[in-house]
């Protein structure tokens, strides 16, 4: 086998490849077909075996040209990455973050100090948008995303239960707390539809029973965080995530209804740039966005009674 003597024959075979023809890789390459497929041929004379199958108007990758062009896009791809990340001066400097407005907002944001705190060295980029991320192509270098998770997943941050919370203002004078029997004097506040105050409610029995009231669920908000916001000012009684209350109950400005909640399959998964994973800025912010993750499950699941839930008698 003949030694590789120049990579442009693998830069050259990898554009034909994605292409799938030397024309349109000329173009690319600012070459001359002819070029390109003289490089090819010298790549698979190195090689020691035909990359493509040559028909009168096209070309065709051979089994063994598939799984070079793989390889051979993967370390382009990384080279690239690289190389861009250098002309930035920004590859062990900056931490580039990607979440959701709400998870931005009401849980990372009041939190961000506490990680700062530990890693001044570290410039700080948040972006916030409930789009899906390309965490290459958008030159993020994680991502926190709110959505289905599975057990077992190694992503996978929290899984969220929604809990019910409203503002102290809502306490008439002497009462110490809202009970079930509260919900039809209030504003449910929904994100979106009703649906998930449906479970809860039927979880408890409150839409029977006891219980049984006319529930208002004219008030619907398009983001949790928001949500949040509006129970915080007093506007009704809110259904929410209860990650994305977490600060705002601990300070107090609002309170966890004691009640059954609602079964939920969404949670918080980490998403790391492949190119990236192995970098200290990146396995130091997962470790730390762990601890906070798991301060709030034990906080959560404190000896009082879960949160959302009537303490064990």
């Amino acid at each position: 086998m003949k030694p590789l003597r120049s990579l442009s024959g693998l830069i050259d075979f990898e554009c034909a490849a994605r292409w799938g023809s030397f024309k349109l890789a000329a173009q690319e390459l600012h070459k001359t077909p002819a070029a390109v497929s003289l490089q090819v041929k010298h790549l698979e004379d190195a090689v020691g075996f035909p990359l493509f199958v040559r028909h009168p108007r096209h070309i065709a990758l051979t089994a063994k040209g598939q799984e070079l062009a793989i390889a051979v896009g993967r370390s382009l791809g990384d080279l690239r990455a690289k190389v861009a990340a250098l002309q930035r001066g920004d590859e062990e400097a900056i931490l580039r973050i990607s979440t959701t407005h709400s998870f931005a907002i009401k849980w990372l944001v009041p939190r961000m100090p506490r990680f700062t705190k530990r890693h001044p060295e570290l410039d700080i980029r948040i972006d916030s948008n409930d789009t899906p991320v390309d965490l290459e192509d958008d030159g993020v270098d994680v991502a926190i995303r709110f959505g289905p998770v599975k057990d077992g997943d190694p992503a996978l941050l929290f899984r969220e239960r929604l809990v019910p919370v409203y503002s102290p203002e809502l306490l008439a004078e002497g009462q110490q707390e809202l009970t079930l029997a509260d919900l039809s004097r209030f504003p449910l506040l929904c994100e979106r539809t009703p649906e998930a105050w449906l479970q809860l409610l039927n979880e408890n029995r409150a839409l029977k029973g006891k219980f049984e009231g006319k529930y208002d669920f004219s008030r619907t908000f398009s983001h949790w965080g928001v949500l949040a916001q509006a129970a915080v000012a007093g506007q009704g009684i809110a259904l929410v995530p209860y990650g994305i209350a977490f600060e705002d109950i601990a300070s107090g400005s609002l309170r966890v209804l004691q009640c059954r909640s609602a079964p939920y399959g969404n949670g918080y998964r980490f998403l790391v740039n492949p190119h990236k994973e192995a970098m200290a800025k990146v396995q130091q912010f997962r470790a730390w966005v762990d601890a906070e993750m798991e301060a709030m499950r034990r906080t959560l699941d404190a000896g009082n009674g879960r949160a959302g839930e009537p303490p064990a008698k």
